[in-house]
């Protein structure tokens, strides 16, 4: 068997030359190897990231359109509900306004020799129908005592004849203040019960009374509104 012959300087270095190359193969190698996993890996969680932020940026943009849009609804309802009050406001001005210029026409009622009479006649019926009593007491405005006589003389034979009861009514000594327009206050029971047929208080009845009415007469029905019975 041949003895194995040891390694010169030069063949030595050659050796370890070509081992250093292989290694730094490898590692070049490897490196390459790592660096491709690393970019594959940072890619894709970089599209993750890329991702998830785009939903969130759609997210906000969405949560912030709805936000515009409840803001914007909320603006228009304030709107609307101002514009509706004003509407009201205005409506109820003009019904204040009829009333303020009925009451100012009250006072020519009473010099109306033609139809006054009658109206003092009836004011007084429906008194007595609103007390049913046997005595009752009738104020009236000074200047009208000779007109409420011969009114409650009137007024006292048609209720007995519709009612078949007697009755007495007479002037009570204390007067309607001359300031008010006219008309009659009933009284029963000793005054404890009333019934003010004023004409004041007879528009204030009416405008309580036919304020709806007025108001689809002068305005018409609510858009609103779906039934009318």
């Amino acid at each position: 068997m041949a003895a194995v012959r040891a390694l010169n300087d030069d063949e030595v270095f050659n050796e370890m030359k070509k081992m250093v190359s292989f290694i730094k193969q490898e590692a070049l190698e490897k490196a390459r190897e790592i660096k491709v996993k690393a970019d594959e890996e940072f890619n894709i969680e970089k599209a993750k990231i890329v991702r998830q932020e785009s939903l969130n940026i759609e997210a906000t943009f969405e949560r912030k359109i709805k936000q515009a849009e409840v803001q914007k609804r909320i603006a228009q309802s304030n709107q609307i509900n101002k514009s509706r009050l004003r509407v009201l406001q205005a409506r109820q001005q003009m019904l204040d306004e009829l009333f303020d210029e009925a009451r100012s026409k009250l006072t020519s009622v009473s010099k109306d020799s033609s139809k006054y009479p009658a109206l003092l006649k009836d004011l007084v019926l429906q008194g007595f129908y609103s007390l049913m009593e046997t005595n009752i007491k009738v104020q009236c405005r000074k200047e009208d005592v000779s007109l409420v006589e011969k009114a409650i003389a009137e007024a006292v034979t048609a209720y007995e004849e519709s009612m078949g009861d007697k009755i007495n009514a007479t002037i009570d000594e204390e007067n309607i203040p001359s300031s008010n327009a006219g008309g009659v206050i009933l009284s029963g029971l000793n005054g404890k019960i009333k019934v003010n047929n004023t004409l004041e208080a007879r528009l204030n009845i009416l405008e309580d009374g036919m304020l709806p009415q007025m108001r689809v007469l002068l305005f018409g029905h609510s858009p609103s509104r779906k039934f009318f019975n």
